[in-house]
């Protein structure tokens, strides 16, 4: 790998932060009677990846560059298969064996709706239903009110093709790392609350994320901070 695209982390920006405050959770949102069939599912996958899909080069979304992804150096003593989010630089990493890291581009939350905190992914879905919350609702009734009953899965739903699930002991947080129908939003503050991948790209990662792991959301005081 070329020494010009490595990044180096360094330990200290991997502390653990204290689990954010959360609201008391919602019921759980009702999930649309269909399912995709892996054939659908396959076609699916293959209507959102670019021909011939390399993920350090394909770029049709024209993000900038930086957000593509990247194999990096992960300095310190990381536990291999963790997820941490750099608020600030938009980053995603997965820690791998060997002193590595795969590195994303991601869209965070818009606003204050952003939630750091230490998180443990409990579920993984393909082609996930989607259903806003409550919160969302009442927050934003010109967006939701009209999904209030869901979405079915599809290159059009708002968790996109694959999501990770986001939970606090067993409490399901109702955040997520997921892919997007809208991959321009990636290096931005765009969601409600979840973390946005394009669809691509957590369809490359999702494989190499095992249920059980953690995933650090990092506040802008205590993001990551890539230097080369």
């Amino acid at each position: 790998m070329p020494e010009g695209i490595k990044q180096m982390l360094t330990r200290r920006h991997f502390i653990q932060t204290s689990a954010a405050l959360f609201s008391t959770p919602i019921a759980s949102p009702l999930l649309a009677a269909t399912r995709p069939t892996e054939a659908q599912k396959a076609a699916w996958d293959a209507q959102v990846t670019p021909p011939g899909f390399d993920p350090a080069t394909s770029n049709p979304w024209g993000l900038h560059p930086r957000f593509l992804p990247q194999r990096v150096v992960a300095k310190g003593r990381l536990v291999p298969g963790d997820i941490h989010v750099d608020a600030v630089a938009r980053y995603i990493y997965h820690i791998e064996e060997g002193g590595t890291a795969m590195r994303y581009g991601v869209a965070i939350a818009r606003g204050n709706l952003y939630e750091p905190g230490t998180y443990t992914i409990r579920r993984k879905v393909e082609w996930p239903h989607w259903t806003p919350t409550q919160n969302m609702i009442a927050r934003d009734p010109e967006l939701y009110a009209n999904v209030a009953d869901g979405v079915d899965p599809g290159p059009e739903n708002p968790l996109g093709s694959r999501a990770l699930y986001l939970f606090v002991g067993a409490r399901d947080t109702y955040l997520r790392i997921h892919g997007t129908p809208e991959p321009r939003s990636i290096g931005g503050r765009a969601s409600s609350g979840c973390v946005r991948m394009v669809m691509a790209h957590i369809n490359h990662l999702y494989p190499n994320v095992a249920t059980g792991s953690t995933a650090f959301l990092y506040s802008a005081e205590d993001s990551v901070t890539p230097r080369s």
